[in-house]
């Protein structure tokens, strides 16, 4: 639990966590608090239970032409935490680092079931400044077995990577550098960021999350799966084709996450992710 002068800011879900003995799942964020204390992350929504507040994961991984699980759904996927580290920064920012093994029941060695990828992560928790927060995300992905992919859902949506499932008002709206962004089925493009607003806070007041997509990331400018109803939003990364995760040199997945109350202008989102 990560708070700031007492008051909520995020929880990250270390230990496994599941519903009556199914969809297990850790190393994910919820509750993600607003700046006036409300929750707006969702867990275990009835919709789509495998769904967890703001977490990272893909629907297909295959090692050569073996296919071992959907960490999405959580079929055939384990994670454990083998380290966690919170640090103090400058400024008052807060660092939390993570080691998770990624493992699955259909991938063993000598009849063992064994890691085949290492994920190292770096969460930034920045102090609130006004009407805002910033949280910053940089995700490692180092395989642990040779010839090994990673892709999205096999469909024309493509849905794979960094996600945030939130609670969405009936009122929600979508903007991009370019204006507003109309949700379809499939992907959608808008450079850099998408921030989802609407009455969020309490009382029903103006607030929001600012979702944006690094310029270092492969694939940059990602497309983007909204919703405005029982869904997450997704910046899908690599969608529905496959991408290969090396032993060597890891894969660098870098995103943020702008949480405020009332509003945020495009001038003041630029000026402060820049």
């Amino acid at each position: 639990m990560f708070t700031e002068n007492n008051e909520n800011v995020l929880f990250y879900q270390k230990e496994p966590k599941n519903i009556d003995g199914k969809y297990q799942r850790c190393n994910y964020i919820h509750p993600l608090w607003g700046i006036d204390g409300t929750v707006l992350t969702e867990d275990f929504p009835a919709d789509h239970l495998h769904h967890r507040g703001i977490f990272w994961a893909w629907h297909q991984v295959w090692i050569g032409d073996k296919r071992i699980g959907d960490p999405w759904e959580i079929k055939d996927f384990v994670q454990q935490v083998t380290d966690i580290e919170y640090a103090a920064k400058a400024g008052g920012a807060a660092e939390l680092k993570t080691e998770v093994e990624w493992k699955s029941p259909l991938w063993k060695i000598n009849g063992e079931i064994v890691p085949y990828l290492k994920e190292n992560a770096k969460i930034t928790i920045h102090p609130k400044s006004g009407n805002y927060r910033k949280i910053d995300f940089e995700i490692h992905l180092l395989a642990l077995a040779e010839n090994l992919t990673l892709g999205g859902s096999q469909d024309e949506k493509g849905y794979s990577g960094f996600s945030v499932r939130m609670v969405l008002p009936e009122n929600v709206t979508f903007l991009g550098p370019e204006g507003e962004i109309t949700p379809e089925n499939t992907a959608v493009k808008s450079t850099g960021y998408v921030n989802v607003s609407g009455s969020v806070g309490k009382n029903e007041s103006s607030g929001g999350i600012v979702i944006f997509d690094n310029h270092e990331n492969p694939g940059y400018p990602q497309a983007w799966i909204l919703r405005k109803r029982n869904s997450m939003q997704n910046a899908a990364y690599p969608g529905n084709t496959l991408v290969s995760v090396s032993i060597q040199k890891p894969m660098i997945l870098k995103y943020s996450l702008l949480v405020y109350s009332g509003k945020m202008s495009d001038k003041n989102i630029q000026k402060i992710i820049k």
